[in-house]
């Protein structure tokens, strides 16, 4: 039995009106940069959506993933160079801001065996307190109307930092 192929217009399919323009904003910024898009449906996410750099073939090279939770959209962004663009994180707004504080804390922090070989975690700083979280789910972020603008600034830094390194 083959897999299905879906196409991001099966995603959007499944979206409120609210976050379709978010979302195609975003897929044709990564796009524009070459990015790579995958739909795959999976038994806990249901149809979800990543974006990867070509050639790079590890969770390294994904940035965005887009996720349907309990008939929310929800965002998980790979902010590997986030030490980059502390004024962003400076900024963040009071609801990715408390989200962020929930997340997980980083296993590898508490001991090195506590966490896969290649986990570095996110280690940083907003104010005066220091984050230690893991990158699985430090950034993974409800979507809505009031950050749509902080998650695309977030993006393109991202993009920037990685196109800069390169």
């Amino acid at each position: 039995m083959s897999k299905a192929k879906y196409q991001l217009d099966d995603f959007l399919a499944l979206l409120d009106n609210g976050y379709k323009d978010f979302v195609i904003t975003v897929h044709e910024l990564l796009m524009q940069e070459g990015y790579k898009l995958k739909i795959q449906s999976t038994k806990l996410y249901g149809l979800h959506i990543s974006y990867s750099q070509p050639k790079i073939k590890v969770v390294k090279g994904i940035i965005v993933y887009f996720i349907i939770q309990n008939s929310k959209l929800m965002i998980r962004i790979n902010a590997d160079n986030h030490a980059r663009y502390p004024d962003v994180l400076n900024r963040l707004p009071e609801n990715i801001l408390s989200q962020t504080d929930k997340s997980s804390d980083c296993m590898k922090a508490a001991g090195p065996q506590k966490c896969w070989q290649g986990c570095i975690g996110y280690d940083f700083h907003i104010g005066d307190k220091r984050y230690l979280k893991c990158i699985t789910n430090c950034f993974m972020l409800d979507v809505n109307s009031e950050n749509f603008l902080f998650l695309l600034e977030m993006i393109k830094c991202e993009l920037k930092e990685r196109y800069d390194s390169h």
